[in-house]
């Protein structure tokens, strides 16, 4: 049932079966998308601050944008349409995946602006690619693991520079991240309909505050900090694909509640394994 095909026709008719779902609640629905994505990306960022680039980028490996989006979705449209966002999203995962390799293997010989340009255009192709995807969440599960796994082994390895101490972010850093989250997740939300819940789901997962703190970290202390940050995204991916695999699976029979609690503790679990994985990797 998850793995239909969701095609143009498919979304219209499941967009329309759960408007009634978009009535109810609105005004709540509406202060959550302005409080929720700013305080999991400030949250996460400041703890990033303090714990290195690679801590930061397994942090904002976790769904800091694509989970509000399909939470709020799931309130606003019903579970059916969530469990479409969730797969969507998890196709995605293929796409960030190919986002991190390509910045990574460019930023070895190259500044941070040809490497973003050239990651951006990766993850288009490979979302435009597996727009008509359409296989079971076991199959699309295991393949996410699997491009994970084989994304982290092809991740270069550069030597660091010693350049002296990291130059403090400007203040108007944390609010800006703050900002574009509120922006990202309140567009996303309101274009659902229209892109239906498959394709939706499929453009939240792009790296957009693993791209922010790994260019700061390129521009700011080299190749290999950017590197880091995004070595520690894909490890952070995994907590992910737990996360939608959970959503995806369980929303339509166990409701919105409990399909949430149980997915954030997954993806809390397999977070404090990469964790550990990180730090013993690190020199």
């Amino acid at each position: 049932m998850l793995a239909r095909s969701t095609g143009p026709e498919p979304a219209r008719i499941l967009s329309s079966r759960t408007n009634e779902h978009g009535r109810r609640g609105r005004p709540q629905h509406r202060v959550l998308r302005i409080l929720l994505a700013p305080a999991l990306i400030g949250a996460a960022s400041l703890a990033g601050r303090r714990w290195g680039p690679a801590v930061s980028g397994w942090l904002v490996g976790l769904p800091l944008t694509s989970a509000p989006v399909t939470f709020l979705l799931a309130l606003e449209h019903g579970p059916a349409f969530a469990a479409q966002v969730a797969l969507g999203t998890l196709a995605g995962t293929l796409s960030q995946v190919l986002f991190a390799v390509v910045y990574a293997w460019l930023a070895r010989r190259h500044g941070w602006g040809l490497s973003f340009v050239a990651g951006t255009l990766a993850f288009a192709a490979s979302t435009a690619a597996l727009v008509g995807l359409s296989v079971p969440l076991t199959v699309l599960a295991c393949a996410a693991v699997i491009v994970l796994a084989l994304g982290l082994h092809a991740m270069p390895t550069v030597a660091p520079q010693t350049t002296g101490a990291t130059p403090a972010p400007p203040r108007w850093d944390l609010p800006a991240r703050m900002v574009v989250a509120t922006l990202i997740v309140g567009v996303l939300v309101g274009v659902a309909p229209a892109l239906g819940p498959r394709f939706t789901g499929m453009l939240s997962p792009f790296p957009v505050y693993a791209a922010i703190l790994t260019v700061f970290a390129h521009r700011g202390q080299g190749a290999a900090a950017g590197i880091g940050v995004l070595r520690g995204l894909l490890a952070g991916l995994f907590g992910f694909v737990g996360f939608f695999v959970v959503v995806a699976g369980a929303i339509e029979r166990v409701g919105i509640a409990a399909a949430f609690v149980v997915a954030t503790l997954v993806a809390l679990a397999a977070q404090l394994v990469t964790l550990w994985g990180l730090r013993a990797a690190s020199p």
